[in-house]
């Protein structure tokens, strides 16, 4: 699809892509990433398969958008005293490597955390289920050692997030309009100014759908206790399923863009240009913002420089 609007694409781009096609085409059996479900979401592949027949663009990394409970790994580093006597807990003392448990920050789950529930499709309630025990919790346990050991159970919603390496940055630029229009207002771009890489990457995003929530603690006998009532459960995935389906029209909204974008990029003139009230070409309005946004930075930045360059 390369025209006189995009650049043709240049060999180091186009084996890249070759390379990350032939790992997605391998079979669902043997394939694997980092994920804890270990491959590509059923509810996101649609959407790959056809970014990846463009020209100038290919997907590294998605989620179709999850549910997940969780336990948090340890959140700092613990001194294992010596002995019982008080004289050896020296302040300052040197610590070995074998004296400190693995740690993960805020939020993380290495440190000894674990997955209790992942999902990437909305969830089914039935009828008389025990949401606690549906979502790998209990209700019985030692309360005691739960709160003493501070591990939070956390319940997590997290909208579709999808990384697309672009072989320009006009095809950067294309994407990130469509993944703004779309609604996923915390889009960016990587590598934009960065001489050594010329293919930008970018992260279609929208943080504001996520939900987070704690829900329980871990005792002692390393069981995930329930704090949180079934109703409250019951809110928290109903709210959850309810942004699935908002993710999924932000989904479709920003392939219809993206499609839209090419088409016009392709043709020249492509598509009938909408044009805004002043004659120019028309802006969505996240778009609009982004732009006087950074056109405020640079007016603010050229005020500066020509203020420190004055004569004293």
């Amino acid at each position: 699809m390369a025209s006189s609007a995009l650049p043709a694409l240049a060999p180091s781009f186009v084996a890249k892509k070759s390379a990350i096609l032939h790992d997605l085409s391998t079979p669902a059996s043997s394939y694997e990433d980092a994920s804890p479900k270990g491959s590509v979401d059923i509810a996101i592949v649609e959407l790959i398969d056809e970014i990846n027949k463009l020209d100038g663009f290919v997907t590294t990394s998605s989620c179709a958008g999850r549910i997940s409970v969780f336990v948090e790994g340890k959140k700092k580093t613990e001194d294992r005293q010596l002995d019982e006597d008080p004289a050896n807990d020296v302040e300052g003392r040197g610590q070995s490597s074998q004296d400190k448990e693995t740690v993960a920050g805020t939020g993380g789950k290495g440190g000894g955390g674990k997955w209790l529930y992942v999902s990437h499709d909305p969830f089914t309630f039935q009828a008389g289920q025990d949401l606690a025990a549906a979502l790998g919790m209990t209700r019985t346990g030692d309360r005691e050692s739960a709160w003493e050991g501070h591990r939070l159970v956390r319940f997590k919603f997290e909208p579709m997030i999808l990384h697309i390496l672009t072989a320009s940055l006009e095809h950067a630029q294309m994407v990130l309009k469509a993944g703004l229009a779309a609604g996923f207002r915390e889009s960016g771009a990587i590598n934009l100014t960065n001489p050594s890489s010329a293919t930008p990457m970018v992260a279609i995003r929208s943080m504001g759908l996520g939900l987070e929530s704690m829900v329980g603690l871990l005792d002692s006998n390393d069981e995930a206790m329930c704090f949180v009532s079934e109703k409250s459960l019951g809110g928290l995935l109903t709210i959850s399923n309810e942004r699935f389906e908002e993710n999924s029209r932000r989904k479709e909204r920003f392939w219809k863009a993206l499609q839209e974008g090419v088409q016009a990029g392709s043709s020249g003139d492509g598509l009938k240009k909408k044009r805004g009230e002043d004659g120019g070409d028309w802006e969505d309005k996240e778009v609009r913002r982004e732009r006087l946004r950074r056109e405020g930075l640079e007016r603010s930045k050229a005020k500066k420089e020509s203020t420190n360059t004055e004569p004293s």
